[in-house]
């Protein structure tokens, strides 16, 4: 399997890690949001959130070691680029553990997998590519297409 790369993909979305977990296999006739399908998402939720964690704790590390006071101005600005860099990608990071950990409050209390706006089951082929979707297809497209009026 190749490796994951918890950098943001071309579409700045930060991508999920390549954490083994096979995609749910639902069998014919299966309840939806079953006890296994719960399992399944709480542990690519988990899985996610631990990486993201300790790239988080990378990065502090990362950052105490390698601050230098460079005498050469430019060489200064470019630490300082990739540092400011690096804090804007934690920054999306933590704002996605957050969303994580409301999908496993989700779980928790029996609200995964349904969208929160009209109520319907979002899927599992959704789910497995977006863990963190809270909105059916339907409701997703119905919301890009008023942000994009709106802007």
């Amino acid at each position: 399997m190749a490796s994951s790369s918890n950098q943001p993909n071309q579409s700045g979305k930060m991508s999920r890690p390549d954490d083994g977990i096979a995609p749910y296999q639902p069998t014919e006739g299966e309840e939806y949001m079953n006890r296994d399908q719960k399992e399944h998402f709480r542990d690519i939720l988990l899985a996610w959130r631990q990486q993201l964690m300790e790239e988080v704790d990378r990065t502090v590390g990362h950052m105490k070691e390698d601050a230098a006071n460079f005498a050469d101005p430019a060489d200064r600005a470019t630490q300082e680029e990739e540092f400011s860099l690096e804090l804007r990608t934690r920054d999306r990071e933590r704002k996605l553990i957050r969303k994580i950990e409301e999908a496993l409050t989700d779980l928790d209390n029996g609200d995964y997998g349904y969208c929160e706006a009209c109520g319907v089951e979002i899927g599992i082929r959704r789910l497995e590519a977006r863990p963190t979707a809270t909105l059916c297809i339907d409701c997703k497209t119905l919301q890009e297409i008023k942000e994009k009026q709106m802007a």
